[in-house]
Parts: structure tokens; sequence; C-alpha cells
């Protein structure tokens, strides 16, 4: 399936809550969830500044679908975030049978820029989504949001 203008809007809003997640300290990622007819049911940004290194919006999201849909809606619904999703929320994802995923920016994207900047790397191996769930459609990176998230990364994470 192609990334259309629909989901471009969606990763706008993604970008946005990036920007709010470092605007308050935070890492800066965003995502929403997006069920079959075009309804946002939830979004979140990082909030791993609490001391909670699980508290990522791709898992929370996660969380919420576990406990609010049914598992045909999980499969229908679509999930856009700002980053790539890490292998916990990969998996999270697929363990509560998630659909389609759209990211912004990718996990080897991130890896170089932190090699760049002389960050330290994570300490979870950043590992594609396919690797992870295999089973799950991942669209990205989109390049029109490369440049911008750098800049929210470089801020927070330049040594």
């Amino acid at each position: 399936m192609a990334i259309s203008d629909d989901d471009l809007a969606r990763l706008e809003r993604c970008v946005e809550l990036a920007r709010t997640a470092l605007d308050g300290g935070d890492e800066p990622f965003g995502s929403l969830l997006v069920d079959a007819d075009g309804r946002t049911l939830f979004e979140d940004h990082n909030r791993v500044a609490s001391g909670d290194a699980t508290r990522h919006p791709e898992f929370e999201i996660s969380r919420w679908a576990a406990a609010n849909l049914a598992p045909a809606e999980r499969a229908q619904a679509t999930v856009y975030t700002s980053g790539e999703h890490c292998p916990m929320c990969s998996a999270a994802h697929a363990w509560v049978g998630l659909g389609r995923i759209v990211y912004a920016t990718s996990s080897a994207q991130l890896s170089q820029w932190l090699a760049e900047w002389g960050a330290p790397a994570p300490p979870v191996a950043a590992l594609p989504i396919a690797t992870v769930a295999p089973g799950v459609v991942a669209e990205g990176p989109v390049d029109k949001y490369a440049e911008e998230m750098k800049a929210l990364y470089e801020a927070k994470f330049r040594s």
C-alpha cells in the first residue's frame, strides 16, 4: 500500500506530538492509533523522562488497544508514528494484533544520526519492525520528515 495524503497528514500530527514531548523535556517521539473508519482513537508521546523507559507511545497504544478494542478492530487499525517502533514496541504491536504501521523516520536513520553526534546507543538493538514482527505491514521512512525529525532528535540526543 502506498503512503497517501491522509497518511502524511497523520504523520504531521505525530511530528507535532514528538515536538510536544521534546518541549516537555522528553525524547521526541509521537504516535497515534486510527481505526478503519479514519477516526483517531488514541494518541500519545514519549514519557520516558518519568524514569520508566517503557513509556513509549507505541507501547501505550498497544496497551490501550488490548484493553479497548476487539481483535478484529485492532487488526484493521493503523498506527502512525514519528519514529519506527523499537523492538519492544514492535513486539507489543504484534502480540496485540494491531494492523499497519506508518512511520516518518527509521531506526536505521536514528542510529546513524546518534553515531554522527557521538550519542550513546540505546540499550536495545535497533532492529527493523520486519525483523521483530515479520507479519506486520510497516511503511516508511518518509523522506519529507527526515530533516525535521533529525533536528528534534539532535536537540535531545546530541552529546
